[in-house]
């Protein structure tokens, strides 16, 4: 089948099966194109609650689709590709969180939504990086558990006067790790109208010489509102093709071409439209951590409302 007619099968096969499609925003173009729901982790969690739908074919990383499958008990959720695996959540089994939460009893834990169901079923809420400080400060407790990106626990760290302990020590994004002060500051010195977005999984240098801190979502806003018309865009590169699409007017800038997500870029439309027509992989979680993680997960959609 020729990529062109991709996009009229998928189409049909959402219709017939009652699907919808949720694409986070560092997938290639035509998923985005394709996708029925565009967006970053929060939103697409929301949004999967609120589907009148059968189906829910998640382009995501795993753990996303975990998420879904966690908030929607009712509905088969399908990844396009099982290899489609976060590193970094990798990097916090669910041991890990129950070792330090025996260290530090009395802390809370926080764990970022890019960390697998078994390990969210530890916490005590979840977070993104676009509400992380807001959860952060509503809770109770002076220690914070925070894991498993220490880029973002340190972003927490500096508009809280709360104790953030970052578990695991040193988990990272590598996309997020790869950017440098040096690519930055000598694309502001070729651009210097222009506004540099950083990520908080860019390193504390990094955001550092940041104009604006932003989620995903957050940058889109950022572009949308402010009077500059050009942007230094420091995250995956996926965003900046939704940038150009929506905001024409403006110029985008990657702050590094390279910043690519090899495990969002795994899916493609061929493997939607086989994921649709075959209904797979199903993404499962079980019941008792599905639960415990539910919990979790929730407390942070009602904090972030």
């Amino acid at each position: 089948m020729s990529e062109e007619e991709l996009p009229e099968k998928i189409s049909k096969l959402k219709e017939e099966k009652n699907a919808v499609i949720l694409a986070h925003n560092y997938q290639i173009e035509p998923i985005q194109l394709t996708a029925d729901y565009l967006g970053d982790s929060l939103g697409l969690a929301r949004k999967s609650t609120e589907l009148d739908a059968d189906l829910v074919v998640f382009a995501g990383v795993d753990f996303m689709a975990e998420t879904a499958a966690m908030l929607n008990p009712d509905k088969k959720i399908l990844i396009p590709d099982t290899e489609a695996q976060c590193p970094m959540a990798a990097m916090l089994p669910a041991e890990t969180v129950r070792k330090a939460k025996e260290e530090h009893s009395s802390a809370a834990v926080v764990l970022y939504v890019n960390t697998l169901a078994e390990a969210r079923a530890e916490a005590d809420v979840t977070c993104t990086s676009a509400n992380s400080v807001q959860v952060v400060n509503a809770l109770d407790e002076e220690t914070i558990l925070f894991g498993p990106d220490r880029n973002l626990a340190w972003h927490v760290e500096q508009n809280t006067d709360k104790e953030i302990i970052p578990i695991p020590e040193d988990g990272y994004c590598y996309v997020h790790r790869m950017f440098s002060p040096a690519d930055i500051e000598l694309l502001r010195e070729e651009n210097p109208d222009a506004e540099v977005l950083v990520h908080p999984e860019a390193s504390p240098e990094v955001q550092k010489i940041a104009d604006h801190i932003c989620s995903t979502s957050q940058m889109l806003r950022r572009a949308r509102e402010s009077d500059a018309k050009k942007f230094i865009i420091t995250t995956e590169v996926g965003l900046v093709s939704r940038l150009r699409r929506e905001l024409p007017d403006k110029e985008f800038l990657p702050a590094l071409d390279e910043g690519i997500c090899e495990q969002m870029k795994e899916h493609t439309m061929e493997k939607i439209y086989q994921s649709l027509r075959d209904e797979k992989y199903v993404v499962e979680v079980s019941t008792e951590i599905a639960e415990e993680a539910r919990k979790a997960t929730e407390r942070m959609l009602e904090i972030s409302k």
